[in-house]
């Protein structure tokens, strides 16, 4: 028999250690609050699990209680050791990977617009890692308050004072710059994309609709947003079929409601973008508390 590596609280899938190699072992819990502008709370150990490239349509508040992880934003390579805050803003593409071999131990919160607008993405961008004890410890308590059933109110008011300090100082890094204008042909197609997320678009007719070949469109898309058109698509089907899981729906529905092609096909890509497969992953935390 093997250890038992059962975690101490319940919404945390239990990956057995005698079943899986050090590569496999993927602890995940996730939950949607009751708490405004909290999406979703996921908490995670990975050993080797590196993500791809993808994006988030919400703020990604991250921060890392063992071991570090690596990853690339907006073409820079950047790191989150266990004493900083990581803001990742909407809309930019990122990935992520182990930074030290027994893996990585986070938690995160995605987060709406409510407390953060796309004023500070810019700023975000700049300056993702934040070094600053008080707001790690806030965060922290943040998450405590989460875990705790009834809780609600004591979560909305330190959320309340972690998204003041993060406006704070993003204030304080941002350099005034002009506004960021995406290429028009790259604009136009993901607009198109997240028009049809769902029921999706052929290539040959987003090049219609945008007077433009193919190949250049996926080119033109590549280079300003940091991915393929298709990639991106994906990552915006998984987004949404994250939300789903969460509000209990099966995985066969979330497979049609998102635009993937059955189960087997939402299966292989969420598995890759989040680490577990899509009803594990709902089972780590259902509709929540």
């Amino acid at each position: 028999m093997g250890r038992d590596c059962r975690p101490a609280h319940p919404r945390v899938l239990y990956v057995p250690c005698v079943a899986a190699s050090p590569s496999q072992q993927r602890n995940v819990s996730a939950w949607r609050p009751r708490v405004p502008g909290v999406l979703e709370v996921f908490h995670a150990h990975f050993v080797e699990y590196a993500y791809p490239m993808h994006v988030h349509d919400s703020w990604t508040l991250l921060i890392v209680d063992d071991g570090a992880v690596r990853y690339d934003l907006d073409r820079h390579e950047r790191g989150t050791p266990h004493d900083t805050v990581t803001l990742l803003p909407p809309h930019v593409p990122h990935n992520g990977s182990p930074a030290t071999p027994g893996g990585f131990r986070k938690r995160v919160l995605y987060l709406d617009s409510t407390h953060l607008g796309d004023e500070f993405i810019g700023a975000a961008v700049d300056q993702p890692d934040l070094r600053d004890p008080l707001l790690r410890l806030r965060v922290g308590q943040l998450h405590g308050a989460l875990v705790g059933d009834g809780e609600e109110f004591e979560a909305a008011s330190r959320l309340a004072l972690v998204a003041e300090r993060l406006r704070t100082r993003l204030r304080a890094t941002d350099v005034p710059r002009p506004p960021r204008a995406d290429p028009p042909l790259a604009r136009q197609l993901r607009e198109l994309l997240d028009e049809r997320l769902v029921d999706g678009i052929a290539l040959d007719e987003a090049a219609r609709l945008v007077h433009a070949h193919p190949a250049h469109l996926v080119r033109a898309f590549s280079a300003a947003f940091g991915m393929p058109p298709h990639r991106y698509l994906t990552a915006r089907r998984v987004e949404r079929a994250r939300r789903l899981l969460l509000d209990g729906l099966p995985p066969g529905e979330v497979a049609t409601a998102t635009g993937f092609y059955d189960q087997a096909h939402l299966t292989r890509h969420f598995k890759k973008l989040v680490g577990v497969p899509p009803g594990r992953y709902r089972l780590s935390g259902g509709s929540g508390p």
